[in-house]
């Protein structure tokens, strides 16, 4: 009997679970895609006020210096030979 029981709670939990969020899922998904909206809107803007350049304005973007250190402690290369 406590078999069936135990049965019937998780049946019953099970479908009152599933009600529930047939009930709230549009509401939460409606909050998420808003959310995602504002911040690619939020974004948009922000790229559209950096390219704002003033008439006549020239900017000039500066390479940025490349100090590579070679690493030679990696290993010493091997040339494989296929064999048929």
């Amino acid at each position: 009997m406590n078999f069936l029981r135990t049965l019937l709670i998780i049946l019953v939990a099970y479908y009152a679970v599933k009600f529930v969020v047939r009930l709230f899922a549009p509401y939460l998904i409606k909050k998420a895609v808003d959310k995602v909206q504002k911040r690619a809107e939020q974004q948009y803007q922000n790229q559209q006020q950096k390219t704002d350049v003033e008439e006549g304005k020239t900017i000039i973007d500066k390479k940025p210096q490349n100090n590579k250190q070679s690493n030679n402690s990696v290993g010493e290369y091997v040339d494989f030979e296929e064999i048929d």
